[in-house]
């Protein structure tokens, strides 16, 4: 089997091409295109999550493709130990319990620490696309993507003028190991991330330097460490602030740019929500289930292992397909459908399953709740415009969208008076 996910349909109906391969008896196939094994069934899927010692982590930042020398001997110099996606025991729990502990994790804690933080920034760039009535925006680069760095920037205490180069060197980083970079990208996006690197090292060092630290994360969890390398090395804190400047934004980015996608194209959607902003949490909820930000996540094979009726050997890697994990009928009623209603939703494995649960899942909800509420609120008659056309940047684990084009129209559109009844109705069965 090939899946193709640099081209084709996989860029603009990922969907039918998962669907195709739920629809094949087998379960478990092995794509000659990539080198690994494709697991998609959702009790498949959250098994291998939920299994740590099977499927390991170890390859999971190593790119899906061979690397050119030249970009291979820069790769090598970034020597940052795995703390997160990557690790696995005896690192991984420790690690965990120091992110568990400097890092609001519970829908309560996250709340009461970034709450403000969230609102802030939200009002500050719906101000922003407020004040352009008439015009079309881009809404990925100037709010869906803007807003979560942002945020992650604030929990880390960087300054906002690196904001740029950030963005840039994150956006590099997922382009390096899943998407297909040609030798001379390579190269160059694998200078970036050392460059990355180095600047997550400094902001550790800055912190060290200064007696008088702060309540940002990186200061948090130099004050965990306490000066004690077996809780917590000095690298191993830049390693948490470089996965968290990445995953911090990039997923919540994704959710966010995808329940915007849901929300404004299918009519009375948006306005329904401008007109009772309650439906907000089902429909990110729903968001999460139909076009998860991460629809594709690596693993390697501890063990020879079979899943399903396939065995797949020791040392494989494996591509746990997400997305299509979150459509498959034996486990979600009628999932091809966006239902923001649906009472198995919470069955979907956008954050993960098992030692490696999301630990942002609660702040990516924030976000995303807090984003949608404010920003049909302060702009009920936003639409996609005309020319939009539904495309994603090839990769094997990000969906993210390459743009999502929209006029700016503060004035509510004219089925509003409706939307308090029949448009709400509509997204209950969307």
């Amino acid at each position: 089997m090939r899946l193709n996910p640099f081209t084709g349909v996989y860029l603009t109906d990922p969907a039918s091409r998962w669907r195709s391969i739920l629809d094949d008896p087998d379960g478990v196939h092995f794509a000659e295109d990539l080198g690994l094994w494709l697991i998609s069934r959702h009790a498949h899927v959250r098994q291998a999550l939920a299994d740590a010692a099977t499927f390991a982590n170890a390859l999971t930042l190593a790119p899906v493709y061979e690397v050119c020398p030249a970009a291979l001997n820069v790769i090598m110099q970034i020597d940052a130990p795995p703390t997160t996606a990557a690790a696995d025991p005896p690192t991984h729990p420790r690690t965990r319990r120091a992110l568990r502990a400097t890092f609001a994790n519970t829908a309560e804690r996250v709340e009461a620490e970034y709450g403000a933080i969230v609102r802030r920034r939200v009002d500050q760039l719906v101000s922003r696309l407020a004040a352009r009535q008439g015009d079309q925006v881009d809404l990925i680069p100037e709010f869906a993507t803007e807003l979560p760095l942002l945020v992650v920037l604030d929990i880390l205490g960087v300054p906002d003028a690196d904001t740029g180069r950030i963005r840039r060197w994150a956006d590099g980083q997922i382009a390096l190991i899943w998407g297909q970079p040609d030798p001379a990208e390579q190269v160059r996006l694998a200078q970036g991330l050392l460059e990355f690197w180095h600047y997550c090292e400094d902001l550790v060092r800055q912190r060290m330097d200064n007696a008088d630290q702060g309540d940002d994360f990186i200061s948090r969890a130099l004050t965990y460490r306490d000066d004690d390398d077996t809780v917590l090395t000095v690298p191993e804190v830049a390693s948490l602030a470089f996965n968290l400047l990445v995953a911090g934004h990039e997923t919540t980015a994704g959710l966010l740019a995808h329940a915007l996608d849901q929300a404004l194209s299918a009519p009375g959607r948006w306005s329904a929500i401008a007109a009772d902003p309650g439906l907000v949490p089902a429909f990110v909820g729903e968001t999460l289930r139909f076009a998860p930000a991460i629809d594709g996540w690596l693993r390697v094979t501890t063990r020879v292992v079979t899943v399903g009726e396939v065995t797949i050997p020791a040392g494989a890697r494996c591509l746990l397909l997400i997305g299509a994990a979150n459509r498959d009928p034996a486990a979600f009623h009628d999932p091809d459908r966006f239902d923001p209603q649906r009472t198995d939703v919470g069955n979907h494995l956008s954050f993960g399953q098992g030692p490696h649960f999301c630990i942002g899942a609660g702040l990516a909800r924030l976000e995303a709740g807090i984003a949608l509420s404010r920003l049909a609120e302060a702009i009920p008659g936003l639409r996609l415009s005309p020319e939009h056309r539904r495309s994603y940047k090839p990769n094997v684990a990000f969906r993210a969208h390459r743009a999502l084009l929209a006029t700016i129209d503060k004035t509510a559109s004219t089925d509003v008076p409706a939307a308090r009844g029949g448009a709400t109705a509509e997204v209950r069965a969307a």
